[in-house]
Formats: structure tokens, C-alpha cells, sequence
């Protein structure tokens, strides 16, 4: 007889290797055929909603891993929520206008400034929904669940409509307006920028120090004194209007080889060395205040500076008289409102100075002008020092070129009306990491009002008409009429029907005597477009305000989560989101930020196209996500390493509670009736059950990760399947102890198949199709409540002095393995000499079985002195007798071919 044959060998066809980049398009082909999401929905009517409101990704390109990342997480986070019993809705979204798809169609040979606007913006419109497209492929690629046959996409009619409805309701609470002031000025975007929109990096700087003449001393100074003024933007000198003092700084008075100079009293021997002047005689000290209202002469135009007062005014760099240009900065410009200094601003569009600069000078772009002011300045004896610095400089983050602060005139929309709000909501709002919470307190408190209008082709065009006196029209019954426009026709209508044709009809104004009006030509920011979209998209949607949770990138908080809040709060009174959580960013295996500029981005294709998703999910699951989190092909060969210690996990519990051939629900035997051993391993099962909740719900899911690959790999691959192994192979098919170990591990497959099924949802799609823990799809399952398993506590505190025991005798394994005594631990014949305490557990545990614990031949209690370990004494010698046959452990048995007692009777 082949004894080999008589043994129940576990049995499945679930396969070891995954193969999950075959097999996934399958299981995602399944879920659009059968509609999970919309089935998800019907199973979870009636119960409480979760909604996570999606930020929009930029529809421009194919998805990068930072996409991956959030994505992956948003369904690990909605898909914990459905198995937790909550309904879960959840509408993908793109953000759509803007810069990077003009610029990308311009790139297709299609030039803006020679074809009508209107047909620009519709080749812009068709390249987003393509765009779309590709996204929406690799992102469904990930495994991803939702209503991705109808995202809200920001240029789609409905949405644009609500966005003019928003905008209407701010600028009717007074929270909109018009104004010049220094914005931020991309001249390689040739439009202004939001702060959201601006990026710092280090760049090597002229500085420049400079004397201005006094003009008219107001009987303080002579004219043979000068001011030294300090600039790092030599070009904006010709845009001079004043020298601003601190009033409660104290200034020096002092001659010098290069004339009377005043400075900031204690930079004096600084700055005198740094100029190399050798003659130092202080004449005399004044407060800041007692030299305002002075007047300098221009060093380089006919007109004077004004020596102002002001607080923005420091000691830490410079000379304590700060040049000030009203048109090219914030504080420039609002001390110069004080003294009815204008902004003026001498540099056009494109970044290039213009004629009423001088012929010297106009046409050169700002850096080059740098060169040329300062050459001009040395030339007529007011340049005292030229240096070079390296500092950080503003950038257009879409260019990554610099940008200037420009006075012109915007749109913008007032934070310091709502300021006070702003700040109270973003109190009640629960922040994860905590940190967030001071960061937006702090972004809100220091921000200034929002420019939100644009210079751009394709965008949403701010509503407003100007009437002949070219006073902005505010009327609601306009802006409601345009919003209908737009929601029948598009927001494109605006750039085809003139300002008569926009306008309700039989429309008039006291400004227009004639009729004739003119529309607004600048778009809105994109950041309003998505930061409408809790209106656009999920009030429209039926979802409601505010949202459960806001999740993206830790960028977000100057970005989305920042012009949602605004918006939000400014139209319905309160904060768009109760919860706010952000990710990292995601860093190549050196810790550099992956960017297609640095030539080391991963695209995600390329890893589930090697690997598969789920291996890509388990990563994205794995990472302490909320810090800054790395990728790298070692990073994915150990991930994948994981994985394949799950998925054989699930494989052998698959095999050995095989329904086809062994085991069915009928054959579970009652939780009460299992052996204490047994019983443990449920303890442990549910203890897990619940903690990975928690984990869920907290979104800890590097925690879940962390739990589950331990009590699989761990306590049941390398524990208790060890051993129940000589149980579930040699016993009868209905032996009461295999029902028993059976019965641990049907719970144990039920219970982890649904704690991973967020995480590798196509692995666990694929193990409830041999399982069948759920009819149609473990994906409309529901996390399981734990069993109570009677005295628990007493379970676990004995089973923990016993798993001492065993760690002891392993040791002593171990060390007879090396010393040549046995091989394989069946050789081993074990003794173990324990107190009164252990010898009782290890009776009531065990039994008769303790060497099928240790799994050993023969193991027996006695009472010798034996050589000591952390809490017992071991001797291990080499079993004597002869191997079984049937189940190799080693037998003095007589049975007919050598079988041991237990196998011949399993056999009769």
C-alpha cells in the first residue's frame, strides 16, 4: 500500500504564484460587468453614509505614483468603510482648466494668439476629456472602485454653472472685488498667480547698495547727505518712490570718503567694512521718526524719493532704509497707500521694462536689467557695493521660473472679511497629523486676499460686465442669467456672443445711457474652479455638506484644502470637511521627490504591469503614508516577499478546509467545544479582528498591514499550521481533533480574507472564489464581529507562560541540530523539567500531545536536573526507534509495516 495515499494531503487550485498582472484585468473586468460600486450602494441603503469628496487630479498626462498613492488609499479608506456597514457614494473628480493644457496644445502647433479664442478653448476642451481618459484607465487599473462612469470634471456645464452661482454669492456679500496691488507675476505664464500656485527655490541674487541724495533735509539734513539704500532686485530701482525708516530704529549720521551717509546706527562698522570705506566719523544720531517726510533725488530719474515710516522695517539685513517700489511688493504697497504713494509699476506683461524707463533700458527682461541698473548706478558715483547672494526666490511652480511682484489690477476675493471664521472652522475641523490644524491657522491668519482672476484662454471668464462708465456691473439677476447660459451652453459662450448677447434681454444700466457694455476678459483661478467643487460636484450630487473627510497630499494645504475652506465657508457658512488627513510625497529608493524632471519617476503601469496592483496596493498600505514615503525596485521585491507569505497562508487554509472535498460549514464544530489550544488561536484571531478595525477606522493602515502579516505568518504559518499539520494530514477525515483545528481555521480564513479585502482586492476576490465567504463578491462582505471565546484572559496569560516553555525547547532543538544530535526535529526524544505551575498548564493544554506541540517524536515531563533555559530545563537526545511510514514520526510500535499505533488504527 502507499501509505502517501491514505494521508489528507491538503487540496486547491488556488495557486501559489499570484500571477496578479494576468489575472487582475479579469477581476476588474468582473466589477464593471456586475456594477460593484452601484451594488455596493443598494447593499448599504438605508445605513449611515460615509463620503470622502474627491480632489481633483489635474488632467494632464498619465497617472505618476503620487496619483497612485492617493488614489490607492482613497479605496483602502471607502472600501474599510463599506466592510465597517457604512454606505460609502463616491464621485471621482478632474480638475481641468488652466496653464498646462494650453500649453500643451500649443505644443501640438496650435498658436492661442492667431485662431479665435473660442476655438482654442474647444481644442483644450476635447484634449481634458481625453486626458480624462487616460487617467481614468490607469487609475481603474489600480483596482479602484467608484463612480468612475460619471466623475465630475470641472469644465462640464453643470459644474461651471455652480461656480458662477458661488461666484455670484460672493461678490453679492461684498467678498468680491477689483483692485490694484502687487500679485504675484509669472512673466513666463503672462498672468498672476495664487500663492497656492508658488513654489521657493534657492537662486543666485545681485545686492546692490545705493545712495540717494537728500533733496530737502526739512532742516534735519544737509543735501551733502545721502540715505544707503540695499536691494536684491536692482531692476525695480527705476520703480523707486521712497526710502522707508523704522520710527523707534536709531540711524547714524557719518562721514566717509564717499560722503555723508546714513545707516542703521549699529550696522555701521558692519556695512563700513563691507564697503571698504576707511573714514568713520559719526556726526550725529536721529530716531527714524524725526527724518520722515525728507526728500531724496532719484540717482537715476528727475523726480524725488520720499523718506517714509514704517514697521515692516528690520535690523537683520540691509541698512535699516529700505528701498521702496509700491509697484513691486506687498509692503511696498501699502505703505505707500498710507502716504498716497501711487503702485507704480513700469514693467510690462512679459517681464520687460518699459520705455518710460529710458531708451538705456527699456525692452530688457528684469534679470537683464539687473545688469544694466547697476552698471548706470556705478556710473553716476550711487553704487557704494555690488555682491551676489544665494537666497530663495518664488517660482511659478508650473514653469519653474521665476516670478516678480507686479502691481496690476485683479480680481480678488477678500480673506479679511472672513478671516475670523475662517480660523474658528478650521478649529472644529478634526486634522490628521495633527500638525495641520496650526499650519492652515497659520496659512489663513498671514494670507493676504486672494487674486483670483487670471490672464488665461482656458478657464472659467470671471461673470462681470462694465457698463460705459466702466463700472463693474454687480447684480445678481446677471450673474444668474449667466449661470443659466453656461449650464445649457457651456462657459465657451462667453467668448462667442458679445456683452449684449450675454446679458439678460432688455438689460440696463444708469452707468450704460447708450446701452453698451463690454465683458470681462480675464479667467478665474483654477484653484476657485476646484475649490467650488463641494458645490459643483457634491451637493449637486445629493451627497450633502459638509464632507466626512477631504485626503490628498500634504501640498493640499495651501492648495485644495485652503480654497475649499474659503469658499465653503464664505458661501454656506462653514467649513467644507469635518476631517482633513494628508499623505507625503512619494521618494525614489536615494530619498530624492520623484519628478519626471529628475528622470526617476516610476510610473505605476510599469509596476503592475511586473508586479501586479495588489502588490502595488500592499506597498501604498505598508508606508507610514502621512510622512514622505519611498519606492524602489528592493522596496517592491520586499513587498512583493510579504505578499507571497500571505498568499500561501490563504493557500493552505484554502487547501486543508477544502469544501469541494473535505469541510463544509456543517462539519464546524462549537467555539465552547474546542481544545484550549484551539481556543487560543481564535483569541488571537479576534483580538486582531478588532484592533485592525480600529486601525481602519483611524486610518492606521500600515498598522492593519503590520497586524495581519504577523498573525499569519507568525502565529499561523509558523505556529499553529506547523504543528496541526501531523493533525489535519494523518488523522481521520472526521476526527474530532481535525474538525477542531478545521473549525480554527475556517474562522481564520472568513475573518482575514475580509480584513485584507480593502487592501489586496484582487486577491481576496480571488480567495472568496474558492471560499465562498460572500455569494458574489467579497467586496459586498462586511468585517466580522468577533467571537466571544470564554475565559480569554486565562487563556492568554497561561498560553503565554507555555509559549515560553516551547521558545525554551526550540532553543534546546536548536542547539542538538548544530551539535549533530538530530536532524529533522522528529528525531528528537525531549524532556523537560518545569515547576509544579508549568508541569499543570502543560498537562491541561496538551495532554497526551505535548510532543505534537513541539512537534517531536517523543516528549515527556520528568523531574531530572537538566541543562537550564529562561524558565525550564531541556535535555534533547535522539529518539530510538523506527520511522513510520505514514506520518515520519519515529515509532517503537510493532503494527503490521512498521506504522505507528495511531496511524494503524486511523487505518483500520
Amino acid at each position: 500500500m502507499e501509505y502517501k495515499d491514505t494521508l489528507l494531503m491538503p487540496k486547491t487550485s488556488f495557486e501559489m504564484r499570484g500571477k496578479l498582472p494576468s489575472k487582475e484585468p479579469g477581476f476588474q473586468k468582473r466589477w464593471k460587468e456586475m456594477s460593484i460600486y452601484e451594488k455596493m450602494l443598494e447593499k448599504r441603503e438605508g445605513c449611515e453614509a460615509f463620503v470622502l469628496h474627491d480632489g481633483p487630479p489635474y488632467a494632464n498626462g498619465d497617472i505618476h505614483l503620487g496619483h497612485a498613492l492617493n488614489k490607492v488609499l482613497k479605496d483602502v479608506i471607502l472600501r474599510s468603510k463599506f466592510m465597517a456597514g457604512y454606505k460609502v457614494p463616491y464621485i471621482p473628480g478632474w480638475d481641468t482648466h488652466g496653464l498646462p493644457i494650453e500649453t500643451a496644445i500649443q505644443k501640438l502647433g496650435h498658436n492661442r494668439k492667431e485662431m479665435e479664442l473660442s476655438d482654442f478653448r474647444k481644442l483644450c476642451y476635447n484634449y481634458a476629456l481625453e486626458q480624462v481618459e487616460r487617467q481614468k484607465a490607469g487609475f481603474l487599473s489600480l483596482g479602484v472602485v467608484g463612480d468612475y462612469d460619471h466623475p465630475y470634471i470641472t469644465l462640464q456645464k453643470e459644474f461651471e454653472a455652480h461656480q458662477i452661482d458661488i461666484f455670484g454669492k460672493m461678490a453679492m456679500n461684498g467678498l468680491i472685488y477689483k483692485g490694484l496691488k502687487p500679485v504675484y507675476w509669472s512673466p513666463s505664464s503672462e498672468t498672476a498667480l495664487a500663492e497656492a500656485e508658488i513654489e521657493y527655490k534657492d537662486i543666485k541674487s545681485p545686492t546692490i547698495f545705493v545712495k540717494f541724495a537728500v533733496k530737502d533735509g526739512k532742516g534735519v539734513l544737509d543735501t551733502d547727505t545721502s540715505f544707503v539704500i540695499w536691494t536684491t532686485t536692482p531692476w525695480t530701482i527705476p520703480a523707486n518712490l521712497a526710502i522707508c525708516l523704522n520710527k523707534d530704529y536709531t540711524y547714524a549720521l557719518v562721514e566717509s570718503e564717499k560722503g555723508k551717509l546714513i545707516v542703521l546706527d549699529e550696522l555701521v562698522d558692519s556695512l563700513w567694512e563691507k564697503f571698504g570705506l576707511t573714514v568713520k566719523n559719526k556726526i550725529a544720531t536721529y530716531k527714524g521718526s524725526e527724518l520722515e517726510m525728507i526728500t531724496c533725488q532719484h540717482p537715476l530719474y528727475d523726480r524725488e524719493s520720499l523718506v517714509i515710516l514704517g514697521d515692516h522695517v528690520t535690523a537683520d539685513a540691509g541698512t535699516g532704509c529700505v528701498h521702496t517700489a509700491p509697484g513691486f511688493g506687498a509692503d511696498d504697497f501699502f505703505i505707500g497707500q498710507k502716504y498716497g504713494l501711487p503702485a507704480y509699476c513700469n514693467v510690462d506683461e512679459h517681464g520687460c521694462m518699459m520705455e518710460e524707463c529710458g531708451e538705456w533700458l527699456a525692452g530688457q527682461y528684469v534679470d537683464d536689467a539687473n545688469k544694466t541698473v547697476t552698471q548706470k548706478l556705478d556710473e553716476l558715483g550711487a553704487l557704494l557695493k555690488l555682491e551676489f547672494i544665494t537666497h530663495s526666490y518664488p517660482h511659478d511652480w508650473r514653469t519653474k521660473k521665476p516670478i516678480i511682484f507686479r502691481a496690476t489690477t485683479q480680481w480678488f476675493a477678500s480673506i479679511d472679511k472672513i478671516r475670523t471664521q475662517l480660523l474658528d472652522e478650521i478649529a472644529k475641523v478634526d486634522w490628521i497629523p495633527k500638525w495641520g490644524e496650526q499650519r492652515m491657522h497659520n496659512m489663513i491668519a498671514d494670507r493676504g486676499d486672494w487674486c483670483i482672476s487670471r490672464q488665461r484662454a482656458w478657464g472659467v471668464p470671471i461673470p462681470i460686465f462694465y457698463a460705459e462708465d466702466d463700472t463693474p456691473i454687480m447684480d445678481e439677476n446677471v450673474f444668474a442669467h449667466v449661470a443659466a447660459l453656461f449650464k445649457e451652453h457651456g462657459s465657451n459662450i462667453w467668448f462667442e456672443k458679445e456683452a449684449n448677447e450675454l446679458l439678460p434681454e432688455g438689460y440696463t444700466h444708469p452707468g450704460s445711457p447708450n446701452n453698451i457694455f463690454r465683458k470681462e476678459t480675464d479667467t478665474m483661478d483654477v484653484w476657485f474652479d476646484s475649490g467650488s467643487s463641494h458645490t459643483g460636484a457634491m451637493m449637486d450630487r445629493g451627497l450633502g455638506y459638509p464632507a466626512d473627510l477631504y485626503f490628498e497630499g500634504s501640498d493640499q494645504y495651501r492648495g485644495w484644502f485652503n480654497s475649499s475652506l474659503i469658499i465653503g465657508t464664505a458661501v454656506h457658512g462653514h467649513s467644507p470637511y469635518k476631517q482633513v488627513l494628508s499623505h507625503g510625497f512619494v521618494m525614489d529608493g536615494k530619498g530624492v521627490k520623484m519628478s519626471k524632471s529628475q528622470w526617476n519617476a516610476v510610473a505605476p503601469g510599469e509596476i503592475t504591469k511586473k508586479y501586479g496592483a495588489d502588490i502595488l496596493r500592499l506597498w501604498a498600505a505598508s508606508v507610514d503614508y502621512q510622512a514622505d514615503c519611498s519606492m524602489s525596485d528592493e522596496i517592491m521585491k520586499q513587498v512583493s516577499e510579504n505578499y507571497r507569505k500571505v498568499r500561501n497562508t490563504f493557500r493552505f487554509l484554502l487547501a486543508n478546509i477544502n469544501p469541494e472535498t473535505d469541510f463544509t460549514k456543517e462539519d464546524l464544530v462549537d467555539v465552547k467545544e474546542l481544545s484550549l489550544l484551539d481556543k487560543y488561536m481564535l483569541i488571537r484571531l479576534y483580538e486582531v479582528n478588532e484592533k485592525a478595525k480600529k486601525a481602519y477606522k483611524e486610518y492606521r493602515f500600515a498598522d492593519v498591514t503590520s497586524m495581519l502579516t504577523t498573525l499569519m505568518t507568525n502565529e499561523f504559518s509558523s505556529y499553529y499550521l506547523d504543528y496541526t499539520k501531523d493533525i489535519l494530514y494523518i488523522e481521520k477525515k472526521d476526527d474530532v481533533k481535525r474538525r477542531q483545528v478545521q473549525t480554527v481555521l475556517y474562522h481564520a480564513l472568513n475573518v482575514l480574507v475580509r480584513l485584507w479585502a480593502p487592501i489586496l482586492v484582487h486577491t481576496c476576490e480571488e480567495v472568496n472564489d474558492f471560499f465562498h465567504a460572500e455569494d458574489e463578491s467579497i467586496h459586498l462582505g462586511s468585517f466580522l464581529e468577533s467571537i466571544d471565546v470564554e475565559e480569554n484572559e486565562e487563556i492568554k496569560a497561561e498560553m503565554e507562560k507555555l509559549m515560553a516553555v516551547r521558545s525554551d525547547v526550540f532553543k534546546a532543538l536548536e542547539e542538538a541540530r548544530a551539535d549533530k544530535i538530530i536532524g529533522k526535529s522528529l528525531e528528537a526524544y525531549v524532556k523537560v523539567h518545569v515547576n509544579e505551575e508549568l508541569s499543570t498548564l502543560i498537562n491541561k493544554y496538551c495532554g497526551a500531545h505535548f510532543n505534537q506541540w513541539l512537534i517531536v517524536s517523543k516528549a515527556e515531563l520528568c523531574n531530572e536536573e537538566l541543562k537550564t533555559y529562561d524558565v525550564c530545563q531541556v535535555s534533547v537526545e535522539k529518539c530510538n526507534g523506527h520511522v513510520c511510514p505514514r506520518c515520519w514520526n519515529i515509532t517503537d510500535s510493532t503494527a503490521e509495516d512498521g506504522l505507528c499505533e495511531r496511524c494503524a488504527s486511523v487505518l483500520k
